[in-house]
């Protein structure tokens, strides 16, 4: 068969230099973003007509490699899989080893649980810390609830004899005002990494349903909310996989009145969270101040339990 010529946006019918950068602008840097985006979107997006925008998509999906791969070379491709400790080993033996990079893990529970204590245990962890103390990695906190505490980074950091001023150097937060706002934070994150070569290895969303849940009120608004949530989450997982990072969002919890036995305490979100998140655990207040993960839902681990607490240190195995 004869080699397909490897393409770029410039090369696309009816793209021009000023097409080229509206679309970059807009997100779509690859051949692949522009296959799978609608006529619509690119007509908004570039003030191409909707004709030229079908026959970007059309061109770009006969010249694109589709990705198809066997068994064997996802299993070597996992091989560069990287896992992000929790602090406590019952914890990382829980979820193989750590959070690991590639695809979103979600926290949720009640006010309390430990979901942003976990945050800022990972964010510090993510770094990649060498034997001389540097951070070799940055991570990225998406605040939508004002919980990020830099005095918290402080104290685990001099608890551990790191240096507390070149840890929170490499912590980069950004304050998430509306569910606009926070997708379009997410969405920066791809600049961050091509545009200022920063080697991110974990992103923070903490928490995800907040704004939408105060923005989208009553049954009507659901149908809005949920494609909303959707975009988000694809946004979040695209960037797991395109960079091999690890995405932790926490989210909130609700009470199922129609649960007559066992805990009725239920993620927010519905499927379309369910569904993107790779692993999901469920965090909660255990006996003497400790707290219980228990492991949700995960694409190949069994299900399970561990204790750890949160101390001065950060998170540690309970005793």
């Amino acid at each position: 068969m004869a080699k397909i010529k490897e393409m770029n946006i410039e090369d696309l019918p009816g793209v021009g230099a000023a097409t080229a950068e509206k679309l970059k602008d807009a997100g779509y840097q690859t051949l692949m973003a522009i296959a799978v985006a609608s006529p619509g979107e690119l007509v908004e997006s570039a003030g191409v007509g909707e004709a030229v925008a079908r026959k970007m998509i059309n061109t770009a999906r006969n010249n694109l490699d589709m990705g198809f791969m066997s068994g064997d070379e996802l299993l070597k491709k996992r091989e560069d899989i990287i896992r992000i400790s929790t602090g406590s080993k019952a914890f990382d033996a829980m979820v193989n080893g750590g959070f690991e990079s590639g695809g979103i893990t979600e926290c949720y529970g009640q006010f309390g649980s430990g979901k942003s204590a976990l945050a800022h245990q990972l964010a510090i962890n993510g770094l990649d810390i060498n034997e001389q103390g540097e951070p070799q990695a940055y991570t990225i906190w998406i605040d939508s609830e004002n919980t990020f505490r830099p005095e918290r980074i402080k104290e685990i950091c001099e608890n551990n004899n790191y240096d507390a001023m070149k840890i929170l150097k490499n912590i980069k937060v950004v304050r998430a005002f509306n569910s606009d706002h926070q997708m379009m934070c997410a969405e920066k994150v791809e600049d961050l990494i091509n545009k200022e070569s920063l080697k991110v290895k974990l992103v923070v969303v903490d928490s995800l349903m907040t704004h939408f849940r105060s923005e989208f009120i009553g049954r009507g608004t659901l149908s809005d909310r949920q494609q909303k949530i959707n975009k988000h989450m694809h946004v979040l997982m695209k960037l797991a996989d395109t960079f091999n990072l690890c995405v932790y969002v926490t989210n909130q919890v609700m009470s199922k009145p129609d649960t007559f036995f066992g805990d009725p305490t239920a993620a927010i979100g519905g499927n379309i969270v369910g569904h993107n998140s790779q692993t999901r655990i469920y965090l909660r207040r255990g006996k003497a101040d400790t707290r219980v993960a228990k492991l949700v839902d995960s694409p190949y681990l069994a299900d399970g339990e561990a204790i750890f607490k949160i101390s001065e240190k950060g998170i540690i195995d309970a005793k």
